[in-house]
């Protein structure tokens, strides 16, 4: 990028990253502390010269942007809202209500409405603030018809967001994972293609399973935490009983409409795996990651200007209009993109991994990196409040720290990735200034602060019991 030799920053590397963290603790603004912490890695890659600092800022970012894979990982981002937008205003939630509750008749308890929004969460795993949305809009005039306590529902919605989301990556998550870990590709670090390296982390992604895993045995055995009771208010249980109960006279309908939801997220998936298989000729591993989720989005919202125009529930002006929109709602996610992207390049010309490696492999056995990694990542996400945020910082350091230890251990950086993934994501999941926690609390109607304290304790298991797992797996197969 811009120096070619290796040059020993030491303690200097550690600043972007570290200046980025700290400012987004005491800001809370993600994008302002990228973009910090990218000014201050060209502020000492070019010998503290502002003036070289500021031209060397545009050849970094025209370099960037001259890559292909990171057009399409931006413009990816960019489509994803417009996919989000059309389905929310489709229809297709109605029609999954109608479904549930007359046509199959499979919500009829507490625990049934509960497994819905369970079993949503699940399913639209799209991103993760429209998941809890979705899965809380879903669920509510179930779960108050049957007496389930909004705290309860809160949870379950929260716990289908961000775990789910980084387990099943048809979606900006995967995006952002993918450009981070090509970044680590493209510069050498590590060998082999993105997607299989990310696939690889996904499946130490420990704290998204058992955090599932845990809500899963809440609802089949009706355990709750402090707080979390089953009293509501009689006045709305009857509002939401009446609301079910009106749409009786439609349900053929209605119902109908479920596949204006269904449909395009099968068709989504499909088409991934189809570009995947095209442009890893024959395998679908060794497929083009970036190029894949570009060509399911794209060609999956060009099909639902034509699904929803065929069927007569948005018209062409207002498909444009809605997905218009729909882009503008990514400008900050695809902004932290970009900065992640820069921030990593940079943090590898300083070679931030090798020095903090240097500083670790004397104290800290390899054995218990990914526990830490895990701790830290926790640390970072729960003070911000955002899992992308930390991706973009922990990644790129947490790569080159175990490559640096061992490079020819492919589990220990798979496992590595996976730590930084789960922690991310257990410190968001915790944290009371979480998007996906506030919408969370909106969707099931519930005070935030009730739903922060009575999720908090099966959040705490989870990461302990993720933490666990990792000492284990360190311990043993490292």
């Amino acid at each position: 990028m811009i120096q070619q030799e290796f040059i020993n920053y030491e303690y200097l590397s550690l600043l972007p990253s570290f200046v980025a963290i700290l400012l987004a603790l005491v800001s809370r603004n993600v994008l302002l502390s990228l973009f910090v912490g990218v000014a201050t890695g060209l502020f000492i890659l070019n010998d503290f010269n502002l003036l070289k600092t500021f031209f060397s800022f545009f050849d970094l970012l025209f370099l960037q942007l001259q890559q292909s894979w990171i057009q399409k990982t931006l413009i990816f981002a960019l489509l994803v809202g417009a996919v989000v937008k059309m389905l929310e205003k489709s229809g297709g939630v109605e029609g999954i209500i109608t479904l549930l509750q007359y046509k199959y008749k499979i919500v009829n308890s507490k625990k049934s409405a509960l497994f819905l929004a369970y079993g949503v969460g699940i399913v639209i795993f799209i991103e993760s603030s429209i998941t809890s949305l979705i899965s809380g809009l879903l669920a509510r005039p179930f779960t108050d018809k049957y007496g389930v306590s909004r705290a309860k529902l809160a949870y379950i919605c929260d716990t289908t967001s961000a775990p789910i989301c980084s387990i099943i990556l048809f979606n900006g998550w995967g995006a952002l994972l993918l450009g981070l870990i090509s970044l680590q590709v493209e510069s050498g670090v590590i060998q082999d293609t993105a997607l299989t390296w990310l696939l690889s982390a996904v499946i130490f992604n420990f704290y998204a399973y058992i955090a599932l895993i845990v809500a899963f045995f809440s609802i089949l055995f009706d355990i709750n935490s402090p707080g979390m009771d089953d009293k509501i208010i009689t006045v709305e249980t009857k509002t939401c009983k009446t609301k079910i109960d009106s749409l009786k006279g439609h349900q053929g309908h209605d119902s109908s409409k479920s596949w204006l939801l269904l449909l395009p997220i099968l068709f989504m998936i499909t088409i991934l795996f189809i570009s995947l298989y095209i442009s890893g000729e024959g395998n679908i591993l060794k497929g083009s990651g970036s190029t894949a989720i570009f060509n399911a989005v794209s060609i999956t919202l060009l099909f639902m200007f034509i699904y929803y125009k065929i069927t007569k529930v948005i018209m062409i002006k207002k498909s444009f209009e809605y997905s218009f929109y729909g882009i503008l709602e990514m400008k900050s996610i695809v902004g932290i993109l970009f900065l992640s992207f820069l921030l990593g390049d940079i943090s590898s010309e300083l070679h931030t991994g090798n020095y903090i490696s240097t500083i670790i492999s004397g104290v800290i056995s390899i054995e218990y990196l990914a526990a830490i990694v895990f701790i830290f990542s926790g640390v970072i996400a729960f003070s911000t409040g955002t899992s992308w945020g930390t991706f973009s910082i922990m990644l790129p350091i947490a790569v080159v720290v175990a490559v640096s230890l061992d490079i020819n251990n492919s589990l220990l950086i798979s496992l590595v990735m996976g730590a930084v993934i789960s922690g991310a994501v257990f410190g968001d999941h915790c944290s009371p200034i979480s998007d996906t926690t506030i919408i969370s609390s909106m969707a099931a109607k519930c005070d935030h602060i009730t739903h922060v304290k009575t999720q908090l304790p099966f959040a705490l298991l989870s990461g302990f019991l993720a933490l666990i797992l990792y000492l284990l797996v360190g311990y043993y197969f490292i």
